[in-house]
């Protein structure tokens, strides 16, 4: 359809394609080259974070917390069953049970209030879900782990440049894991990052980053020869994918306040039909500034979200769905645990859109427009 409004236009600052040639004339094209360690050393500095180390993606990153966290076949790990499949999958290959609990009906986030009625003497971590970019009750989360001596993992994969009381989200916990997938306000198409708040586990990560091998020591002089030491995978970007990621990294800022522009353009917009009854919009507590990451709206229950879905389409406007829950899948059902019923999870799950949200997005009242309409 002409003059369609697509969901999401990955956005380019102008400098990434000069980096990506630079990068190619070094003649530095595998991983962690100057870009990657620029990269990193933006993320420590801005996150205040012991170490950050580039990853293909989420995935990846989430994929190594499993590792360092040396869970066994038969341990769990507490997460929201509303999020996407990575969060889960990552601890479902070293053999552990995600164990799904419900979420909150205003942040959408992991219901904190939940998390101890869910631990057992097999439970070894909790998992949190920062949804949008709107930060988790971290402080009582964190006291929850201390107590029962579990790890924390920030699924930050949507939250760049947001923050809990002043604090980065994916600084809290023990690992703090990052996406930058295309569909992110900082981009490079593919790749993620792992954040470390705890300085211990950063030699083993650097090892299983690099296929289990010694190669970091290598580079640096600390040994003769890189030597098969652990277990790994190849988790790193390559060179190009880090030299674009640097050029959206040097415009973080920028990026953060045109997305949180266009954010609160829509929260204005839509506080009338929220009056109506119609909606319900986004709630954000008071200690989490978020990064503008999505606009979502939550239809009255008397509204089919499908059919509403549909007709926006039709109008050429691309409004999507979120998750799933994990836990009615069916590899939810076949590898996961559920301790009792998730009905926040359920009801929400079937009643949220999401809107679309770019830079340069322009086209807000036709959006409006639309959905009044329709409703």
């Amino acid at each position: 359809m002409t003059n369609s409004i697509p969901f999401n236009k990955p956005y380019m600052c102008g400098k990434e394609l000069s980096f990506i040639k630079e990068a190619h004339e070094n003649m530095i094209l595998a991983g962690d080259g100057p870009f990657t360690k620029k990269c990193s050393g933006h993320l420590e500095r801005t996150t205040g974070s012991k170490k950050a180390l580039l990853t293909h993606s989420c995935t990846a990153a989430l994929e190594i917390t499993a590792h360092l966290m040396d869970l066994k076949p038969g341990d769990q790990v507490i997460m929201p069953s509303y999020t996407f499949v990575s969060t889960a999958n990552a601890f479902v290959l070293k053999g552990a049970i995600p164990v799904f609990i419900d979420i909150r009906e205003d942040t959408l986030n992991v219901d904190e209030q939940l998390i101890e009625r869910a631990i057992t003497d097999k439970t070894k971590a909790i998992v949190v879900v920062h949804y949008a970019g709107v930060a988790c009750e971290m402080d009582r989360i964190l006291s929850i782990a201390r107590r029962h001596n579990l790890f924390v993992v920030e699924d930050a994969a949507q939250a760049i440049m947001a923050t809990y009381k002043n604090k980065p989200l994916g600084s809290m916990g023990d690992f703090g894991c990052l996406s930058f997938h295309e569909t992110k306000n900082i981009h490079c198409g593919e790749g993620g990052a792992l954040l470390f708040n705890n300085e211990k586990y950063i030699e083993r990560a650097e090892i299983i980053r690099e296929k289990g091998t010694n190669r970091s020591k290598f580079f640096l002089g600390q040994v003769d020869k890189y030597r098969w030491v652990d277990i790994g995978s190849s988790y790193l970007p390559g060179e190009l994918t880090a030299a674009f990621l640097s050029a959206q990294l040097d415009e973080a800022n920028n990026i953060t306040k045109r997305r949180l522009d266009i954010w609160k353009k829509y929260h204005e917009i839509f506080e009338y039909l929220e009056a109506c009854g119609k909606v319900r919009r986004p709630i954000i507590p008071n200690e989490c500034q978020h990064n503008g990451h999505i606009y979502h709206l939550l239809l009255d229950r008397k509204y089919e979200r499908d059919d509403i879905l549909k007709k926006l389409r039709d109008g050429g406007i691309y409004a999507v769905f979120h998750y799933q829950p994990l836990h009615s899948s069916p590899a939810g059902s076949r590898f996961g645990k559920v301790p009792y019923n998730l009905p926040v999870t359920e009801d929400i799950s079937e009643r949220l859109i999401r809107l679309p949200l770019w830079i340069g997005f322009d086209e807000l009242e036709r959006v409006r427009e639309a959905l009044s309409n329709i409703l």
